[in-house]
């Protein structure tokens, strides 16, 4: 296993930061190992709905979790507010950072990571392909 750590600065968008951080790095399969921080604006999809939620206040980031790789990225995020109170989601662009966020990520090279759509689901859902030389 590979590990990567990155930081993120104010203003600069979550989700699509990690996503030019997968393909700047050439990551097939990675996942979040560790993930704190802040965000300014929080962009979420909850559970069964169609659209995502934006929330405009300043949350402190509790989890981040999921899969990353070059050709996607699917992961969940949890948020906490000042009162403590903490949701979570379906993590979408325009999480905007406030401070920072401190991200580890791990990577397989012995697997890739693909977005195929599953009939049985209705959604593009994740292929492990198993590389032959391990």
């Amino acid at each position: 296993m590979k590990v990567f750590a990155i930081r993120l600065k104010p203003h600069d968008d979550l989700k699509q930061s990690l996503k030019n951080f997968v393909k700047q790095e050439d990551i097939k399969a990675g996942f979040i190992l560790s993930a704190i921080g802040s965000l300014e604006e929080a962009k979420i999809r909850f559970a069964n709905q169609a659209i995502s939620t934006v929330l405009t206040e300043k949350f402190e980031i509790i989890g981040l979790n999921g899969t990353i790789a070059t050709t996607d990225v699917h992961l969940h995020i949890a948020i906490s507010d000042r009162e403590g109170k903490t949701i979570g989601g379906h993590l979408d662009s325009g999480c905007i950072i406030y401070t920072t966020a401190e991200i580890v990520i791990g990577a397989s090279e012995e697997f890739t990571f693909n977005r195929t759509f599953d009939e049985q689901t209705g959604y593009q859902q994740l292929e492990i392909i198993r590389d032959n030389n391990f």
